[in-house]
């Protein structure tokens, strides 16, 4: 049997027209991926992150929610978390911050 292998770019991009509620199902039915969307449409299939990336983002999420623990401004979120931005993007930052007034809208 010969086989064949395909490298692939670190993050693969596909232009598929999805609502909202159908890239959600996606995300949901495919949890092994983790799925971002530009503000045009592209899906983005992103790939895991090394040891080095996961031990600097856990510090910064730490280091962010000991921040936030002191202030009780708002609430934090690690990598995992997708947001909608402005522009119509949704993106998961490798950590993130909301205000406790923009949280409760």
């Amino acid at each position: 049997m010969n086989a064949t292998t395909t490298t692939f770019p670190s993050t693969l991009k596909l232009k598929i027209d999805l609502t909202d509620e159908q890239f959600f199902q996606m995300c949901q039915k495919n949890r092994d991926y983790q799925f971002e969307r530009t503000a045009s449409g592209e899906i983005l299939i992103m790939s895991p992150t090394g040891s080095d990336t996961g031990r600097r983002n856990v510090k910064i999420t730490t280091q962010l929610d000991i921040w936030n623990s002191e202030s009780n401004l708002g609430e934090v979120f690690d990598s995992s978390s997708g947001f909608t931005l402005p522009n119509g993007a949704e993106r998961s930052p490798d950590a993130s911050w909301v205000k406790i007034e923009r949280w409760n809208a």
